[in-house]
């Protein structure tokens, strides 16, 4: 005997927006739905990481300059 679980609130959202998602693809062709369906690729790394690594490599190589050139 097989028993089903009551759907939690995400999976009703989520069921919910593949169905409007398939009723807006419904007589469409396989070009217009391509073209629908290009999303702008977000960076794989946030510009905060990107800014402090710049930083601290940047930062880094100044001061290694300077305490060479201290060293002297």
């Amino acid at each position: 005997m097989a028993l089903s679980q009551a759907q939690t609130l995400e999976q009703r959202r989520r069921n919910a927006k593949f169905a409007k998602d398939q009723e807006a693809r419904m007589g469409k062709s396989g070009e217009q739905i391509k073209k629908r369906d290009k999303v702008v690729q977000k960076p794989s790394i946030s510009p905060f990481w990107v800014v402090l690594l710049a930083f601290v490599v940047i930062g880094g190589l100044f001061f290694e300059v300077i305490a060479r050139w201290w060293g002297q």
